[in-house]
């Protein structure tokens, strides 16, 4: 088996590093310690990329407008909802393997165990994972991610980051969304052996479309009602990933240890499952 180098995945990952160095002259300049109030805010937002942040942003919401706006538009119309359901239900099916890869790295083994079994039923009585039928036999979905384990193993969020088509980021997430995808996806694997360069690109163009297509709603609900969508979107990305991080249990109260002081009420998102990390909340990287 041969492995093409010359791929969708390592060409984002090229990139996004590339992005990331650029994007250091970027930078928002940081208040004066004198200050105090401005001075807060600043290291609160951790954002000190946000012009070019919210640059990229206006690019991701232009290629929605013109482009993945309109394909889902069109893939909602074709595709009746049990449909839709039965491709999403497949893809996270697909994406499995990092779930359970990440599970046991946090040591997490009776989760990874449901990982496994729900692999193996949706594989096999689930038709490849169209049908969700470990749910119904008592087994929940759960997402894990290497972002998520690097937060579990006390890795410090970084920065938070903004990228056209896969979303709100940040450093840790972004570093754990790219070893995800090229190291541990088995799509992604499958897509770099002896298979022409469109098989990737319909992989993760139809992943995009499906994750954003599914977080289209709420995140239409969450514009409508901000005022600043941006800074909406920020706030609401690191309570739902300070959410899952903490497996759904509830925030620390005030006073208490939390993973980097992020906060974990009011999750708009709630409804979301992340691959993580991605489009839009991901799509990406659920």
């Amino acid at each position: 088996m041969t492995v093409s180098f010359n791929s969708p995945s390592l060409l984002k990952l090229g990139i996004v590093s590339a992005f990331t160095m650029f994007a250091l002259g970027a930078c928002a300049s940081k208040p004066p310690a004198t200050d105090t109030e401005a001075f807060r805010a600043y290291e609160q937002n951790n954002d000190p990329l946000e012009p070019w942040n919210r640059s990229m942003m206006q690019i991701d919401q232009g290629l929605d407008t013109v482009f993945f706006n309109p394909v889902i538009s069109v893939y909602q119309t074709v595709v009746p909802k049990p449909g839709r359901r039965g491709v999403s239900n497949a893809i996270r099916n697909f994406r499995t393997p990092i779930t359970l890869v990440n599970d046991i790295f946090q040591g997490e083994g009776s989760r990874a165990g449901t990982t496994l079994r729900r692999f193996l039923i949706n594989s096999t009585v689930g038709l490849f994972g169209l049908f969700d039928v470990a749910q119904y036999w008592g087994l929940p979905y759960h997402s894990e991610d290497l972002g998520q384990t690097l937060a579990v193993w006390g890795v410090g969020e970084g920065p938070y980051l903004y990228f056209p088509i896969l979303g709100p980021s940040g450093g840790r997430d972004i570093t754990g969304y790219a070893v995800d995808n090229i190291g541990i996806d088995i799509m992604s694997w499958v897509g770099r052996a002896d298979n022409p360069f469109w098989w990737q690109v319909a992989y993760f163009g139809g992943l995009a479309v499906d994750i954003k297509g599914n977080a289209k709603p709420t995140l239409e609900e969450l514009k409508a009602s901000s005022i600043d969508y941006y800074t909406a979107l920020r706030s609401a990305y690191r309570q739902n990933r300070a959410k899952e991080i903490r497996n759904g249990a509830p925030a620390p109260l005030p006073g208490l240890d939390d993973f980097d002081d992020e906060d974990g009420d009011g999750d708009p998102f709630s409804s979301l499952e992340t691959e993580t990390a991605s489009v839009q909340t991901a799509a990406l990287p659920k």
